[in-house]
């Protein structure tokens, strides 16, 4: 369940911070965020069928269609759910005429200010931890499960559609499911599912979400893997290792040696790292070919690592880093709090490397265990 009180907690200080009476989220990151329920029916829209929104009280604005629905199987209690007939108002419209002003919401609403969502969900709650682990390993005990019985033949396309099938049997979807066999995995970074046979090895690469919450993962099946293979796949874990660690010193304030624990470094930061890191395992220029992952909870990514991000690196917070050397991905989901760091996208049942981070100014070397590449 949501925690409501700490969500209420942070929207009465954004709302005291703008000077507003109301904030409305009609996204459905957004929307999950706040209620902990999916306000989504077609999947296309950037909107979903209803708003979320707080003014002091707690409130959802949806169509006559869904507002049963949504009260009966998608509101914790504390929600109160006002209907518009669906032929009189669009949504925005009927937000327009119930909302205090001045208000913000994460869709247009004539008159209102823009709310950066990503901002107010940073960092987790306690309750978001809970339920990110619990998705970690359902995220991961579809894709490995599909990965343990992948075959040379196999068209990327029909992984692909096992991996859909295997996630939704767990009640996760699947915004992102990219599978590469060798050659195509070898040419492209975002290896899209094709007819083409995996041959003699393969890239998986998801990213799944459930209520509202997103974990990213990468797994990589060997068959006769190329002479090039090993040597490019661990310099890309290195590198994961690398920003791994780098996260947590951002988030602490002591990676660039400007930052403290109350004005975190920044994603900027974290990317220089990420930077030397592939310098350092001798692909220098890998970076430019392929964002690297940043932040990670209500979204895919919350935010992108760049070299110029000044996104605030927090804790409790989920990071995905996915760096790349050609023909080979290292990719988990990681929580980082002040206390630890644990791997969400595990099972235990998969093969696992300690890899040691290139060592960088600001950053422990202790090893970090990753996802290893599963040879057959």
């Amino acid at each position: 369940m949501v925690d409501l009180d700490a969500r209420t907690e942070r929207l009465d200080a954004y709302l005291d911070e703008r000077g507003l009476e109301a904030v409305w989220f009609a996204r459905p990151n957004g929307f999950a965020w706040l209620t902990g329920g999916d306000n989504v029916v077609d999947a296309d829209a950037t909107t979903g069928v209803a708003a979320a929104g707080y003014d002091g009280e707690l409130r959802v604005i949806t169509d006559n269609i869904e507002a049963d629905r949504l009260a009966d199987e998608e509101l914790p209690d504390g929600f109160a759910v006002e209907s518009f007939p669906w032929h009189a108002d669009s949504l925005a419209e009927a937000v327009a005429e119930r909302s205090l002003a001045p208000a913000a919401a994460d869709f247009d609403v004539a008159g209102f200010e823009s709310v950066d969502g990503s901002r107010l969900r940073q960092p987790l709650t306690d309750d978001d931890v809970e339920r990110y682990r619990e998705l970690g390993r359902e995220v991961a005990a579809a894709v490995e499960t599909v990965c343990r019985n992948l075959e040379p033949e196999d068209p990327e396309y029909e992984v692909a559609a096992g991996i859909d099938i295997s996630l939704a049997s767990r009640d996760v979807d699947t915004p992102v499911v990219l599978v590469g066999g060798a050659e195509r995995a070898q040419a492209f970074r975002h290896y899209t599912p094709s007819d083409a046979a995996l041959g003699d090895y393969a890239l998986v690469s998801v990213t799944a979400e459930r209520a509202g919450l997103y974990a990213s993962m990468t797994r990589t099946v060997a068959f006769d893997a190329p002479d090039w293979f090993e040597e490019r796949h661990r310099a890309a874990a290195r590198v994961e290792a690398t920003a791994v660690r780098a996260t947590e010193a951002a988030a602490a304030g002591t990676l660039s040696g400007e930052g403290t624990n109350d004005a975190p470094d920044t994603a900027g930061d974290v990317f220089a790292a990420i930077q030397d890191a592939y310098d350092a395992v001798g692909f220098a220029d890998e970076w430019e070919e392929h964002h690297q992952g940043g932040a990670a909870g209500f979204a895919g990514r919350e935010w992108f690592a760049t070299p110029d991000g000044d996104e605030p690196v927090r804790r409790p917070m989920g990071y995905a880093w996915n760096p790349t050397v050609r023909g080979t991905k290292s990719e988990d989901t990681h929580l980082v709090t002040s206390d630890l760091t644990e791997r969400l996208t595990k099972t235990g049942r998969w093969p696992t490397h300690e890899v040691e981070p290139v060592d960088l100014p600001g950053i422990q070397t202790e090893p970090v265990d990753l996802a290893a590449p599963v040879i057959r």
